[in-house]
Protein backbone atom coordinates (compact mmCIF):
# COMPACT_ATOMS: atom_id res chain seq x y z
CA UNK A 1 0.00 0.00 0.00
CA UNK A 2 1.35 3.40 -1.00
CA UNK A 3 1.60 5.90 1.86
CA UNK A 4 0.84 9.51 0.92
CA UNK A 5 2.67 11.94 3.23
CA UNK A 6 0.64 14.49 5.11
CA UNK A 7 0.81 17.76 3.13
CA UNK A 8 1.01 19.93 6.27
CA UNK A 9 3.98 17.97 7.64
CA UNK A 10 5.68 18.17 4.24
CA UNK A 11 5.36 21.96 4.17
CA UNK A 12 6.68 22.24 7.73
CA UNK A 13 9.73 20.15 6.82
CA UNK A 14 10.43 22.35 3.78
CA UNK A 15 10.19 25.50 5.90
CA UNK A 16 12.56 24.05 8.48
CA UNK A 17 15.06 23.12 5.79
CA UNK A 18 14.89 26.65 4.36
CA UNK A 19 15.47 28.20 7.78
CA UNK A 20 18.42 25.90 8.43
CA UNK A 21 19.91 26.82 5.07
CA UNK A 22 19.54 30.53 5.80
CA UNK A 23 21.15 30.17 9.21
CA UNK A 24 24.14 28.40 7.66
CA UNK A 25 24.65 30.86 4.83
CA UNK A 26 24.01 34.12 6.71
CA UNK A 27 25.42 35.38 10.02
CA UNK A 28 23.20 35.67 13.07
CA UNK A 29 21.65 39.08 13.70
CA UNK A 30 23.92 41.13 15.98
CA UNK A 31 22.28 44.42 17.06
CA UNK A 32 25.56 46.02 18.15
CA UNK A 33 27.29 45.10 14.90
CA UNK A 34 24.30 46.38 12.88
CA UNK A 35 24.35 49.70 14.77
CA UNK A 36 28.07 50.16 14.19
CA UNK A 37 27.87 49.37 10.47
CA UNK A 38 24.77 51.53 10.00
CA UNK A 39 26.43 54.44 11.84
CA UNK A 40 29.05 54.59 9.09
CA UNK A 41 26.53 55.72 6.47
CA UNK A 42 26.24 59.41 7.55
CA UNK A 43 30.03 59.75 7.56
CA UNK A 44 30.29 58.21 4.10
CA UNK A 45 27.56 60.53 2.81
CA UNK A 46 29.51 63.52 4.15
CA UNK A 47 32.69 62.24 2.50
CA UNK A 48 30.87 62.04 -0.84
CA UNK A 49 29.73 65.63 -0.41
CA UNK A 50 33.13 66.88 0.79
CA UNK A 51 34.97 65.11 -2.03
CA UNK A 52 33.33 67.54 -4.45
CA UNK A 53 34.56 70.52 -2.42
CA UNK A 54 38.22 69.57 -2.02
CA UNK A 55 39.25 71.70 -5.01
CA UNK A 56 36.18 73.92 -5.68
CA UNK A 57 37.13 74.32 -9.32
CA UNK A 58 34.72 74.87 -12.18
CA UNK A 59 34.48 72.43 -15.07
CA UNK A 60 36.37 74.92 -17.21
CA UNK A 61 39.20 75.18 -14.67
CA UNK A 62 39.34 71.40 -14.37
CA UNK A 63 39.78 71.09 -18.14
CA UNK A 64 43.04 73.07 -17.86
CA UNK A 65 44.50 70.66 -15.32
CA UNK A 66 46.14 67.43 -16.42
CA UNK A 67 44.01 65.37 -14.03
CA UNK A 68 44.85 62.18 -15.92
CA UNK A 69 48.47 62.52 -14.78
CA UNK A 70 47.98 60.82 -11.42
CA UNK A 71 51.04 60.98 -9.22
CA UNK A 72 49.78 59.72 -5.86
CA UNK A 73 50.54 56.04 -6.25
CA UNK A 74 50.59 55.75 -2.45
CA UNK A 75 46.86 56.49 -2.24
CA UNK A 76 45.08 53.14 -2.10
CA UNK A 77 42.40 52.59 -4.72
CA UNK A 78 39.80 50.02 -3.79
CA UNK A 79 38.84 47.41 -6.37
CA UNK A 80 35.22 48.29 -7.07
CA UNK A 81 34.59 45.77 -9.84
CA UNK A 82 31.56 43.49 -9.86
CA UNK A 83 33.79 40.46 -9.32
CA UNK A 84 35.44 42.01 -6.26
CA UNK A 85 32.06 42.94 -4.82
CA UNK A 86 30.51 39.49 -5.19
CA UNK A 87 33.48 37.91 -3.39
CA UNK A 88 33.11 40.10 -0.28
CA UNK A 89 33.93 38.47 3.06
CA UNK A 90 32.86 40.50 6.07
CA UNK A 91 35.91 39.90 8.24
CA UNK A 92 38.46 40.55 5.50
CA UNK A 93 36.51 43.55 4.16
CA UNK A 94 36.40 45.22 7.57
CA UNK A 95 40.18 44.96 7.88
CA UNK A 96 40.68 46.19 4.32
CA UNK A 97 38.33 49.15 4.73
CA UNK A 98 40.04 50.07 7.99
CA UNK A 99 43.41 50.30 6.21
CA UNK A 100 41.92 52.20 3.28
CA UNK A 101 40.26 54.71 5.60
CA UNK A 102 43.55 55.23 7.43
CA UNK A 103 45.32 55.75 4.10
CA UNK A 104 42.82 58.40 3.02
CA UNK A 105 43.02 60.15 6.39
CA UNK A 106 46.82 60.22 6.18
CA UNK A 107 46.68 61.74 2.70
CA UNK A 108 43.99 64.20 3.78
CA UNK A 109 46.23 65.51 6.58
CA UNK A 110 49.06 65.85 4.08
CA UNK A 111 46.80 67.70 1.62
CA UNK A 112 45.59 70.01 4.38
CA UNK A 113 49.18 70.95 5.27
CA UNK A 114 50.05 71.39 1.58
CA UNK A 115 47.11 73.73 0.99
CA UNK A 116 47.95 75.73 4.12
CA UNK A 117 51.51 76.23 2.89
CA UNK A 118 50.29 77.82 -0.36
CA UNK A 119 47.45 79.79 1.29
CA UNK A 120 44.54 77.72 -0.05
CA UNK A 121 41.37 77.01 2.00
CA UNK A 122 41.53 73.89 4.17
CA UNK A 123 37.97 73.55 5.57
CA UNK A 124 36.89 70.67 3.27
CA UNK A 125 40.10 68.73 3.96
CA UNK A 126 39.64 69.22 7.71
CA UNK A 127 36.04 68.02 7.48
CA UNK A 128 36.97 64.98 5.39
CA UNK A 129 39.74 64.10 7.83
CA UNK A 130 37.31 64.18 10.77
CA UNK A 131 34.79 61.92 9.04
CA UNK A 132 37.54 59.50 7.98
CA UNK A 133 38.69 59.37 11.61
CA UNK A 134 35.15 58.56 12.75
CA UNK A 135 34.84 55.92 10.03
CA UNK A 136 38.11 54.33 11.21
CA UNK A 137 36.84 54.32 14.79
CA UNK A 138 33.60 52.59 13.79
CA UNK A 139 35.51 50.04 11.74
CA UNK A 140 37.74 49.32 14.74
CA UNK A 141 34.68 48.76 16.92
CA UNK A 142 33.09 46.56 14.25
CA UNK A 143 36.25 44.47 14.08
CA UNK A 144 36.00 43.83 17.81
CA UNK A 145 32.52 42.36 17.25
CA UNK A 146 33.91 39.68 14.93
CA UNK A 147 37.37 39.45 16.47
CA UNK A 148 37.39 35.66 16.54
CA UNK A 149 36.92 35.57 12.78
CA UNK A 150 39.05 38.48 11.65
CA UNK A 151 42.26 38.09 9.72
CA UNK A 152 43.97 41.42 10.22
CA UNK A 153 45.56 43.02 7.17
CA UNK A 154 48.96 44.36 8.23
CA UNK A 155 49.18 48.14 8.14
CA UNK A 156 51.80 49.51 5.78
CA UNK A 157 54.37 52.13 6.73
CA UNK A 158 53.42 55.76 6.01
CA UNK A 159 54.34 56.54 2.40
CA UNK A 160 56.73 59.26 1.33
CA UNK A 161 54.58 61.99 -0.19
CA UNK A 162 55.70 64.67 -2.68
CA UNK A 163 56.50 68.20 -1.66
CA UNK A 164 54.01 70.84 -2.80
CA UNK A 165 55.66 74.13 -3.70
CA UNK A 166 52.90 75.94 -5.60
CA UNK A 167 49.15 76.50 -5.53
CA UNK A 168 48.95 74.85 -8.97
CA UNK A 169 50.45 71.62 -7.63
CA UNK A 170 48.20 71.76 -4.56
CA UNK A 171 45.16 72.05 -6.80
CA UNK A 172 46.27 69.16 -9.01
CA UNK A 173 46.70 66.94 -5.98
CA UNK A 174 43.38 68.14 -4.58
CA UNK A 175 41.63 67.06 -7.77
CA UNK A 176 43.31 63.65 -7.71
CA UNK A 177 42.45 63.03 -4.05
CA UNK A 178 38.91 64.25 -4.70
CA UNK A 179 38.37 61.75 -7.53
CA UNK A 180 39.74 58.80 -5.58
CA UNK A 181 37.96 59.70 -2.33
CA UNK A 182 34.66 59.96 -4.20
CA UNK A 183 35.12 56.51 -5.78
CA UNK A 184 36.14 55.03 -2.42
CA UNK A 185 33.15 56.59 -0.64
CA UNK A 186 30.61 55.33 -3.19
CA UNK A 187 32.06 51.82 -3.00
CA UNK A 188 32.01 51.95 0.82
CA UNK A 189 28.37 53.08 0.81
CA UNK A 190 27.46 50.16 -1.43
CA UNK A 191 29.47 47.78 0.78
CA UNK A 192 27.69 49.01 3.94
CA UNK A 193 24.25 48.42 2.42
CA UNK A 194 25.33 44.95 1.28
CA UNK A 195 26.60 44.03 4.76
CA UNK A 196 23.47 45.38 6.46
CA UNK A 197 21.33 43.18 4.23
CA UNK A 198 23.64 40.18 4.51
CA UNK A 199 23.72 40.46 8.32
CA UNK A 200 19.90 40.71 8.50
CA UNK A 201 20.05 44.17 10.04
CA UNK A 202 16.91 46.38 10.18
CA UNK A 203 16.46 48.53 7.08
CA UNK A 204 17.72 52.12 7.26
Amino acid sequence: MKIIPDSTSFVVVLLLLELIGQSLSRPAHNPTFCTLIGSMLPHVEKLISLSEKLHELSDEDLSHLATADHRLDSLLEIQHTAAAFTSIKINESLSQLHNYSESYRFHMEWLKAARENVSLPTQPTEGASRHLQQLTHLLNSSLSQVQDEVVQVPSSSPPSLPLVSSAFDALRFSVEVSEKLRAFSFWTKRWIRFILKHSRCPRR
